[in-house]
């Protein structure tokens, strides 16, 4: 019998430097505690290509850090194959959405289309409508972040979680 594919997770900001490849470490990280590494292929993706080829943000690198989460990802842009290989992709704000959305209308009729939503949408504990990008901010907005971000995270796992 062949195992099942792996639910193909993909996680979109703006820029690719500070919260999709958070989220994607964050999720990884999670997945890592529950040993469901091999049940999920996960990346991270911006709308705009700027940051192309260039490791996550250092601040919240380092916020990651303390909370023993690595973020190894390199940027890069969404592509129209991603709306296909992905099984779901997050999105961070009403912006991101927009533009993942108006990429997905691109699509042939018939294609696989990744089911795509607002990753606050998993939120357990945590109000709030999106993601917000701690770039301009000082170091309190890279914690508020990934406090989000956990939240959403385990909801989304919770909700994925192979039965």
């Amino acid at each position: 019998m062949t195992p099942p594919q792996p639910t193909r997770v993909l996680f979109v900001c703006l820029g690719n430097i500070c919260r999709s490849p958070a989220a994607e470490g964050v999720f990884l990280h999670q997945l890592a505690l529950e040993q469901l590494q091999d049940h999920f292929l996960v990346d991270s993706a911006g709308t705009g290509g700027w940051h192309r080829g260039h490791p996550p943000d250092e601040r919240m690198q380092a916020a990651a850090a303390r909370r023993g989460i690595q973020l190894t990802s390199r940027a890069r842009q969404i592509q129209l194959a991603d709306i296909s290989s992905f099984d779901h992709i997050l999105t961070m704000d009403e912006d991101n959405l927009a533009q993942v959305r108006a990429l997905s209308q691109r699509v042939q009729s018939g294609s696989q289309r990744a089911r795509i939503t607002p990753l606050t949408r998993f939120c357990r504990q945590r109000k709030a409508a999106a993601v917000p990008d701690p770039y301009y901010g000082g170091p309190e907005g890279f914690e508020q972040v990934l406090d989000l971000l956990e939240d959403a995270c385990a909801g989304l796992l919770e909700a994925l979680r192979p039965r």
